[in-house]
């Protein structure tokens, strides 16, 4: 990924609404949601949503799939593990043990529908 991809972006998800879009497909996982319904989850008007949607489509963080008359929109995960790598690329100074701790937090298995886990409690 390039600084400017990841600009552009973070620049996408630096909006109130468009993060609110992305942590709901997020959630969704691979199911993705209807345009429609994620307008009367989020109680956004459906222009408005379609011109985030644009964005965040732009920006490479979503993708959507045409259902006759309706369109199902998904999470591109591959998006934003780019995009975290991108940004964690130089973690630590090369010492990866430094950075396990942050990427289990934010790991899943590749084939779960997961959601990101809760931080445990340090005793």
């Amino acid at each position: 990924m390039e600084k400017m991809d990841a600009i552009s972006s973070l620049a996408a998800l630096a909006h109130d609404m468009r993060i609110d879009v992305f942590r709901l497909l997020i959630r969704a996982g691979a199911d993705g949601v209807a345009a429609g319904q994620i307008a009367k989850t989020l109680q956004i008007r459906p222009n408005t949503l379609s011109n985030n949607l644009t964005i965040l489509s732009a920006a490479g963080l979503v993708t959507s799939q045409r259902e006759g008359r309706s369109v199902r929109y998904f999470a591109n995960m591959d998006g934003m593990r780019t995009l975290l790598s991108f940004l964690m690329e130089d973690c630590c100074g090369g010492r990866a043990e430094l950075c396990q701790p942050v990427l289990d937090q934010i790991a899943c298995p590749s084939t779960a529908n997961c959601k990101i886990r809760p931080r445990e409690t340090e005793i």
